[in-house]
Formats: structure tokens, sequence, C-alpha cells
């Protein structure tokens, strides 16, 4: 029986390999009455890929240096060890595909699995700004588990969405997995060496089931070695998921061109669970409101924000945060067990107007509502020099409830010019064995607190690159040099270069 069953496997593999297709697509040379299965027998648009289903192993190659217009819709589903790929051939830029904002997407794909994107350009600019208007979108409705979607080396820019996040926006990249008869979600999905630029508002972001009574979260995303500019509203943000990774993206030069009413910030979770956000650069971030580096955002559990570099974000460093008015209900269960360790922040909260809703408003770390069990442990904060806020550390009560059980341990602050802290109702804050250097008032009780001169190499330092985080270690005559506050040289050494 076991002998059978095998061949029936053998055999179903075969056939479902030798069945694979290669499609090729050539805008200069090819005809739409051709094959499409040889170079010399190219199809010239996208007619007729939207019209095929395709099966587990084909391809589809355009040539280099080749440009179409509309929308490509994807259709069939590739297996685990046969997916479809998508892919250019011959020498040349990559293809480019313009959507010419004639519908909400360049690129689509729904209700399928098992595919492969890679070395496409895409556009998606309209006459005029549109809501929900996205470079690729993927959908999973009523489908069960989606898996194996890659897109690899795209490069995704001017897609002219809305900036208004209530009207939904618009984005580089949208995910989106749901289903009332089939619960659906992603199964690793990855989005990985991509170019994201000039798109409004959003570049990466995502809707899934965020309701706890409706849990079931989207696994093995990861988002990495991705260059995010240009792009206005909220950078990176995985929704509706449990360990999601996202490392090694540069995100930087965020326009400042958002009305005072949105709120955004460079790499959050929402709804998430376990989900890791390592080895990334994240600067100039200039949302009139938030306007972070980092967040761990709503009904968010172990979160681990960890190795990042961040720097000069108009709204600070690090946002953590819950909105209080509707914890404890099935959907909310609050924001809890959120670490943040192993961090550089340099020059955050230098927004240089007042805000709409508090008036001058950007500290470096923003904790407010029913945010629980949060560490902040061996980071190095550099504080600028001028900043109209001057806060450090500000707890608030967001929808009600306040901040409970936060620990501030071996952290460095080191402020350039005038400094606070700002707490009132949150519930046991302790700070334990940090560094405090320079004008800051209001200081924390840390009966193990040191406030020498850390004598960092250059604490002056400015720049990107992970290279410039030498400058932030303890020189060799430092006070601290025993004390493991900040970070170590083999910490440095873990901040893998993404220059």
């Amino acid at each position: 029986m076991k002998i059978k069953r095998f061949f029936i496997l053998v055999f179903s593999f075969i056939i479902e390999y030798t069945g694979a297709t290669t499609y090729y697509i050539d805008a200069v040379s090819g005809n739409d009455s051709f094959s499409g299965m040889a170079m010399d027998q190219s199809w010239q648009s996208l007619k007729n890929l939207n019209a095929t289903t395709f099966k587990a192993g084909d391809s589809i190659l355009f040539k280099a240096g080749t440009k179409y217009n509309g929308q490509l819709i994807l259709k069939g589903s590739g297996s685990k060890n046969h997916p479809i790929v998508i892919d250019s051939y011959g020498e040349g830029s990559k293809p480019v595909i313009h959507g010419e904002g004639k519908a909400l997407y360049t690129l689509l794909l729904r209700n399928v699995e098992y595919w492969q994107i890679r070395n496409l350009e895409i556009t998606n600019l309209g006459d005029q700004r549109q809501a929900k208007r996205r470079g690729v979108m993927i959908l999973a409705e009523d489908f069960g588990d989606c898996h194996g979607i890659v897109l690899d080396g795209l490069d995704i820019h001017h897609v002219n969405g809305s900036l208004v996040k209530k009207e939904g926006g618009g984005s580089a990249i949208y995910w989106k997995n749901s289903g009332d008869r089939i619960k659906t979600r992603f199964v690793d999905l990855i989005i990985q060496n991509c170019y994201l630029h000039h798109c409004g508002r959003n570049g990466i972001n995502s809707r899934g089931y965020t309701k706890r009574d409706q849990w079931y979260p989207s696994l093995g995303v990861i988002i990495r070695n991705n260059i995010l500019e240009q792009i206005p509203g909220d950078g990176i943000v995985p929704i509706g998921c449990d360990g999601a990774l996202v490392e090694h993206n540069i995100l930087r030069d965020f326009p400042d061109i958002l009305s005072h009413k949105e709120a955004a910030a460079g790499i959050w979770p929402w709804s998430s669970d376990n989900t890791i956000i390592q080895f990334n650069e994240v600067s100039g971030h200039r949302a009139k409101w938030d306007g972070q580096g980092f967040d761990a955002d709503w009904n968010c559990i172990g979160t681990i924000i960890q190795y990042n570099y961040s720097h000069d974000n108009y709204g600070g460093f690090l946002l953590i945060c819950n909105n209080g008015s509707n914890i404890g209900s099935t959907s909310n269960v609050g924001t809890k067990n959120t670490i943040i360790r192993y961090n550089v922040s340099v020059n955050d909260g230098i927004r240089p107007y007042p805000t709409e809703r508090k008036g001058p408003f950007s500290p470096v770390f923003h904790i407010t509502g029913p945010v629980e069990n949060t560490a902040i442990y061996n980071n190095v904060i550099i504080l600028p020099k001028n900043s109209l806020d001057q806060s450090i550390v500000y707890m608030d009560n967001w929808g009600g409830p306040w901040p409970m059980n936060t620990i501030f341990e071996n952290n460095i602050f080191y402020s350039k010019g005038s400094s606070q802290f700002h707490f009132d109702k949150d519930e046991n804050t302790q700070f334990i064995h940090n560094n405090y250097f320079g004008d800051i008032a209001k200081l924390p009780k840390d009966e193990k607190g040191i406030y020498n001169d850390p004598q960092l190499k250059d604490a002056h330092a400015v720049g990107s690159g992970f290279q410039v985080l030498h400058n932030f270690l303890i020189n060799e005559n430092s006070p601290l040099i025993d004390d493991n506050l900040g970070l170590s040289k083999g910490d440095i050494e873990k901040f893998k270069s993404i220059d």
C-alpha cells in the first residue's frame, strides 16, 4: 500500500512538473497572435496574460527594457515545489508596467498562491490622487490558507493614492486577508529587496483579522532588505499577524505633506503578536502627528524592537500605545510585553512647529493608554540640542487607562540641550541603573542611576548608515566601562550593514 501511494505521488509530481510552460512577453518584437511559448513567439501586451490561467511551475518572462500599459491580473496557482514565477530575461533595465491610474492596482493577485514576482518596475499614476490606489494588491477572501506569495526586487513608484487614511489612503504594496465563510490568512508572504518611492500615502501596509474574538493571524510574514523613501505616511505596517519579521529595511526622507489630522510612523505592527523589528534604519519622518521611527501599537502582544537605528524623526524615536476606550472588550486585550532593546536614537523629536492637537509635542518616547509590562533596556538615546518639546519620556492616557509596569534599565540618555521627563498617573514605572547626562529636568527616581559623562566616542556624530553607530560606543576611559550600559562592541557588530 505504501509503495502504491509512493508511485501515485511520484506520478503526480512528474505530471505537474512536465506540464509547466514558459511564456515570453516582448512589447517591441512580440505579437499577441503568437503562441507566447518561445522568444521568437513572444506576446506583445498584457492581454493574453490576463486571459490565461497559469499552472504550477509556469514561468512568465518579460523582456528587459520593455514597457507595458495596463493592469496585470494573475490567475491560477502554483505549488510548494513548483511556484509560478514572473521575471525578466535579456539585458537591460527592469520591464515596466504603467497602470496609469486606470484601476486601483497595477498588479493584482487575488485568491491565488505560490507566486513569485521578481524584477519588475511598477507605477500607477493617475491624473489626480485616488483613495485605495495601489501599485501591487494581494487579496485573499474565503480562501483558507494562502501560501507562498513572494515579491522580490520590485521597483514601485509614483502611485498617487489618497493622503487621507480614513478614505483608504494608498500604497505601493497592500495585502488583505478576509472571509466570513472560510477563515483566510497568508502563510509565508515575503516582500524583499524592493525599492519603493514617491508613493502616497503608505509604503507597505495591510489588513487582516484584528479582533481577538475573530483571531486568525497570518504566519511567516517577512519584510526585509527594502528601501522606502519619499513616502509621506506609514512605512511598513503588518496587521493581523503572528511572528512577522521586519528586518534590514531603510526608510528615509518622508515628505511633510500630510495634514495635521494624519498620524503616521515608520515601522509598526497593529493587532499583531510576536513581531520582531530589527536591523532597520528609519530617518526623516515628518508626519505632523506621531511621526516616530518605530511604534508598538493597538492590541499587540510580545513585540520586540531591537538593533535599529532611528534618527532625525520629527515625532521621536518610539511610540507604544493602545486605545483604552475599548480595552477589555472581545477585540482589544491591550498592548503587552513589549521589548525595546539595543537601539540607537539620535536627534529624534525635532518637529519644528507645534502640533494641532497638543501644541509642541514630540517626545523621544511616547507611551500612552493601556500598555502593560514594557521593558526598555540597553538603548543609547542622543537627545537633540533644540527641541520645542524637550520631552525624553512622556506618559499619558489615551482612552482613559494609564501605562502600567514599564521598566527603563541600562539605557544612556545623553542630552545635548535641555530635556525633561514627564510622568503623571502611570503605574509602577521603574528606572534602574540608567545613565543621565546633560541638562535634564524632572529626573526619575533611579537609586542605581549614574550621572557622569558616559564618554561616548563621539556623541555629536550624525549621518546615515550603521557605520555611524560605532561613534556611540563608550571609550576605554568611560566611567561606564564596567556597568553594562548602552551597547557593547559586540552589540554594534550585530548591526549588519544595509548600505
